[in-house]
């Protein structure tokens, strides 16, 4: 049965605030950054580099440097110095545990999210920390992992559907931010089937792996719970916002992402009363299918009972036994007890007991 997973606390003792000390555990080989530039006129400009920052092209709009891997800590720091970010948000950049959080700071807004995966097979929410700073015609997004979160996004700005080409950087950071809480509905529909598919188990053939199901799906709720209950405050303090990096035409898409960002946690709650219901269900089906082989054990010694005492009379070793010396003795205690037995389950079947 697995134990609750508790996060590992940063090893920073001593060192004063704004060290910049990579907390994580190493996903990549190499730190990779993508440099995505693009205007309303319709230029695009997309660069590719590893350990290094690319240079931005002159006269765009929105420049997004899209990291991923964040062992690189002089890389990180480069960002820093660029861009002007304080060395607090550097830090929580580089903590992997942080709680979901916004902030508003001299050079920009800075927000913290999970981005949450479900894996089904071993019943466990995986999560990888994606950091947001977004300032004056700059987007940068930190990833731990290799794999790119965003695709969608970036499909986007180089097809040029959407709103994304027309708004500034801080429509860019909303939606950066709108794909993450999208992908919890993904989460959140396979988590579903998963409780369906348990239900029918334990309705059909419950056992302990039922139980260390139930078990495993309802500690998975509690870290889900942890990690949309502050990213909720986040997104809400996002969407209220008076940050001059945030326009005004932004706020009404924050509200509706604040609002994504609550039905997620209702449907979370929700589930966490359904998993105590299964529990409930399980041990009512054990109950249920424990009485019944009581039941039938019962019946069968009932049964047996009558059948045992003329048994045990006629076992008896006394010398003035009449029937023991007649010619039919041995079949008719054989036909009485075979009507004793049909005639109780004659009964038992009358009363529904069979």
């Amino acid at each position: 049965m697995p134990a609750v997973r508790l996060p590992k606390r940063p090893r920073k003792t001593g060192l004063p605030p704004g060290s910049l000390v990579f907390t994580g555990r190493k996903k990549v080989e190499e730190t990779h950054v993508t440099l995505v530039q693009f205007n309303t006129e319709g230029q695009i400009f997309e660069q590719h580099a590893k350990e290094k920052l690319p240079t931005p092209e002159e006269g765009s709009l929105v420049s997004w440097f899209d990291i991923r891997g964040l062992h690189n800590v002089e890389l990180i720091q480069a960002l820093g110095d660029q861009f002007n970010i304080h060395p607090l948000v550097l830090e929580d950049v580089l903590n992997t545990q942080q709680r979901p959080k916004f902030e508003e700071h001299e050079s920009g807004i800075f927000l913290t999210v999970q981005s949450l995966t479900f894996d089904r097979d071993n019943l466990e929410v995986k999560m990888e920390q994606v950091s947001i700073y977004a300032g004056k015609g700059f987007v940068i997004s930190f990833q731990e992992d290799k794999d790119d979160l965003f695709p969608a996004i970036r499909e986007r700005i180089l097809s040029g559907r959407g709103k994304i080409k027309k708004k500034g950087a801080d429509y860019l950071a909303y939606a950066l931010a709108d794909n993450i809480v999208d992908h919890y509905y993904l989460l959140l529909d396979q988590l579903e089937e998963v409780l369906d598919e348990l239900e029918e188990e334990i309705l059909s053939r419950p056992g302990r792996s039922s139980k260390e199901k139930i078990h495993s799906l309802k500690i998975e709720a509690i870290m889900l719970r942890k990690m949309v209950s502050p990213l909720r405050e986040a997104i809400g303090r996002f969407s209220r916002t008076d940050s001059p990096f945030v326009e005004e035409t932004t706020l009404i898409f924050l509200r509706d992402l604040y609002d994504h960002t609550i039905q997620v946690m209702d449907t979370i709650d929700t589930y966490r009363d359904v998993m105590s219901g299964l529990y409930d269900l399980y041990l009512s089906e054990i109950s249920f299918r424990m009485n019944n082989v009581i039941q039938l054990l019962t019946i069968i010694s009932t049964i047996f009972i009558p059948l045992t005492f003329l048994a045990g009379i006629y076992g008896m070793n006394f010398d003035h036994m009449p029937e023991l010396h007649w010619k039919y003795g041995y079949f008719v205690l054989w036909g009485v007890m075979v009507l004793i037995a049909v005639s109780l389950v004659f009964v038992f079947k009358r009363k529904n007991w069979l």
